[in-house]
């Protein structure tokens, strides 16, 4: 029993590892390759905002279709699959229409894979073995992950200065050609029955209600707005801080080092610090934390570009996403209803750092094109209302065991 748990760590990780560094390869420098294709910043804000708007329907979309037909794993293989023959688009596309159509498709393919490949990471990952153990963290997979998106962003970092930006949508679209063969491998078991079930209501947990019973979840919902305030405050710092850099006369290497140290600090915080973390404070007071993490590191954002200041601030990633993420997936993977996870996992990705990106994305264009780097200064207002709202989220959730 052992070895096919640990079997299933192993597909996981290799799944995670070139799905992340598919990410790593085209997230940093995305924004760049646009402005470098004719977009202005406020153009900018809005391809970027599109992007994620339509997430909005594809990802719970797609999460329900997987749920109702017992499909995950299918459904994402699918979703990568596409995702890479989509980003080779991207290298005829210039101007904002052809880019904002890419954008839009691109968009539909991506949107739930992250959630789903979670859900199905959590599933197995709570599958017990003979003497009642876990198969494994959740958090090894995910830092794995994380680890692979470092290597994906040196990679284009060095690959952009050695070729151009068009590099990055080529390297994107191998990286996820060769995860999709991992993913039709992984398994797929179903999140176990949480001890109560607040939304129960009688319906089968594959019906056309399985949204409105999850929403029927007090906590879920709290988790939810957390997630969009702490989360959405990244925008302005993943659609203009490398503009800025670039600016600042901050190179392409550097710049991909600075983006890896938060990544690397990801790394940290799923390995090695998370879950203590997690265990000593509860999801509630780590959440807090993370807030004011985000607080503190979009304040510095706001007032300087100096290169030791970037580097001592950008390591805040580590709470402000990855500590986060932990917190709201160890409560979500205790009240989510048995046969919903693809479908809560979706819908918190669209209803928590969505819906919130996709506002905070169109308003960064035009805060940044007037305000400049001050434009911060919003992102750091989010954490700070954040904080007392993640004090509610510490209420411990029974275990399953």
């Amino acid at each position: 029993m052992r070895s096919i748990l640990d079997a299933a760590l192993a597909r996981f990780i290799l799944l995670f590892a070139f799905l992340y560094a598919a990410f790593g390869v085209h997230s940093p420098f995305f924004p760049s390759f646009l402005s470098a294709r004719g977009l202005e910043p406020e153009a900018i804000g809005v391809v970027l905002a599109a992007g994620t708007a339509i997430r909005l329907v594809a990802a719970p979309l797609a999460g329900r279709i997987a749920d109702r037909f017992d499909a995950s794993r299918a459904v994402l293989a699918a979703s990568i699959a596409a995702a890479a023959l989509l980003a080779l688009g991207y290298l005829g596309a210039w101007g904002f229409w052809p880019l904002l159509l890419m954008s839009f498709a691109s968009a539909v393919a991506l949107a739930p894979v992250a959630p789903v490949a979670d859900a199905l990471a959590l599933g197995a990952a709570e599958r017990r073995d003979a003497n009642g153990r876990k198969a494994f963290d959740y958090g090894w997979v995910r830092g794995a992950g994380s680890a692979a998106f470092i290597a994906g962003s040196l990679l284009s970092g060095q690959a952009i200065a050695r070729f151009d930006l068009t590099v990055i949508v080529v390297l994107q679209a191998g990286l996820l050609a060769i995860a999709t063969l991992f993913a039709v491998r992984v398994p797929q078991q179903p999140l176990p029955a949480p001890d109560e079930d607040p939304c129960s209501s009688g319906d089968p947990p594959r019906s056309a209600h399985g949204i409105r019973r999850l929403l029927a979840i007090p906590l879920y919902r709290r988790v939810i707005l957390v997630a969009a305030l702490v989360f959405g405050s990244h925008a302005m710092h993943d659609g203009f801080a490398v503009i800025r850099w670039r600016e600042a006369g901050i190179g392409p290497e550097l710049i991909s080092l600075l983006w890896s140290e938060s990544v690397a600090a990801e790394v940290v915080v799923f390995f090695l610090i998370g879950r203590p973390l997690l265990d000593r404070l509860g999801p509630g007071r780590a959440a807090a934390f993370c807030a004011g993490a985000g607080l503190l590191r979009w304040i510095v954002m706001a007032q300087t570009a100096w290169l030791p200041a970037l580097m001592l601030v950008q390591p805040l990633h580590g709470f402000t996403f990855a500590l986060l993420h932990l917190a709201c997936m160890r409560i979500l993977s205790h009240i989510v209803p048995s046969g919903l996870a693809a479908t809560a996992l979706t819908l918190y990705g669209t209803l928590g750092a969505g819906v919130s990106s996709v506002l905070l994305t169109l308003a960064s264009g035009p805060l940044y094109g007037r305000l400049g780097p001050a434009g911060f200064w919003v992102m750091a207002g989010l954490c700070a209302f954040a904080m007392p709202l993640a004090l509610t989220l510490n209420r411990r959730p029974k275990s399953r065991s």
